[in-house]
């Protein structure tokens, strides 16, 4: 089958993000052909890596690239230092040196921890992104952020580092757990309200095809939402302006996230905190009514979360001051003034913020 191609336009560092099914089985050959590295590490989490190391150690084999797996424990709580630092090592003691290259096989937290250790290891390496959620398909495999969370917040350690390539098969959504699926369709929302009407439009006119992963309109719906990224960071690859509009519903997201221990995985805590930026934007006289409540019929069509659940208001505004969006104790926030367009402002008074955290 054709594939789709996407471009991310970054000058030297720019790169390719094939959409195809059945791809993990051709990411060898292409890899040749390009020339990347002659030696990768396969990086997966143990969950990942039974489902699809042996088909991408086979798809380099077939072409001679030398290839090794190796696996961290799956799960957010695994992004850390402490699993760079065990990853580090073992690349080290299996002799990986500045000609190697890594892949990153899986959903977002194993980009974000790949991608962060190709930046920093032997002061940077290549690395390719392979992801496998969808959360990952439309969003973090694309446009080069990378991290790892502390415990005083998530993802406030991490670099900018463009992958040199992206493959997403969409065969392997065919595994992925239906959470995993809706939180990846609270991304795949958030573009539509950041940058594209009409996007939003079609996910409403198109929700039982997309639930149901019919092939063709999951191949238009992740090619468009790597349309947007590509987009939005070839004007602002750092995150010093527009850029910062992906981080609509993230800010308060993330305290979601946070404040559950990480029992609400990442997809549904945006979803709750789009909603709760659509609140704070009628809030604050730039969104009206019809389109936040637009917004939250959309999400819960998707089966995501609108509501805050019921945490200590002081707990989730110490992660809201611990977002690395943050400047100087004030906290930024994206917000919605009509489906389509947004804006980042950190002009939002502490009762709104609060009325929307306590009644949301």
């Amino acid at each position: 089958m054709t594939e789709t191609l996407v471009t991310v336009g970054l000058g030297e560092r720019s790169y390719l993000i094939r959409i195809s099914p059945g791809l993990l089985s051709r990411i060898g050959a292409d890899l040749r052909e390009r020339k990347i590295c002659n030696r990768f590490a396969i990086i997966s989490d143990e969950r990942v890596a039974v489902l699809y190391g042996e088909r991408l150690l086979q798809s380099l084999a077939d072409v001679s690239i030398s290839a090794e797996l190796i696996t961290f424990p799956a799960g957010e709580a695994a992004k850390n230092m402490q699993t760079i630092a065990d990853l580090s090592s073992e690349l080290a003691r299996r002799g990986f040196d500045r000609r190697d290259g890594l892949i990153a096989l899986g959903g977002g937290v194993t980009g974000d921890i790949t991608g962060f250790l190709a930046s920093i290891y032997m002061r940077g390496i290549p690395f390719v992104q392979v992801p496998t959620s969808l959360l990952a398909q439309v969003d973090s495999s694309v446009g080069g952020k990378t991290g790892v969370d502390i415990p005083e917040g998530k993802n406030l350690v991490g670099t900018f580092y463009q992958p040199k390539a992206v493959y997403i098969d969409i065969d392997v959504l065919q595994t992925l757990p239906v959470e995993e699926l809706q939180g990846g369709l609270a991304e795949v929302i958030k573009y539509g309200v950041i940058y594209d009407a009409d996007f939003f439009s079609w996910l409403k006119d198109n929700r039982d095809p997309v639930l149901d992963l019919h092939l063709e309109t999951i191949i238009s719906l992740i090619a468009r939402c790597c349309e947007i990224k590509a987009e939005v960071v070839e004007q602002d690859e750092r995150e010093g302006g527009i850029r910062r509009i992906l981080n609509f519903g993230h800010t308060i997201g993330h305290a979601v996230e946070a404040a559950s221990d990480f029992s609400i995985i990442h997809g549904k805590a945006v979803a709750i905190g789009m909603c709760a930026a659509a609140e704070l934007a009628v809030k604050t006289g730039c969104l009206s009514r019809e389109d936040a409540d637009a917004i939250r019929s959309l999400i819960e069509q998707y089966n995501l979360p609108v509501t805050i659940p019921e945490y200590d208001l002081d707990v989730l505004k110490k992660y809201l001051l611990a977002d690395k969006k943050t400047v100087a104790g004030q906290v930024f926030y994206v917000l919605p003034e009509a489906i389509g367009r947004v804006k980042v402002t950190d002009q939002v008074r502490v009762e709104d913020v609060d009325a929307v955290l306590r009644n949301c």
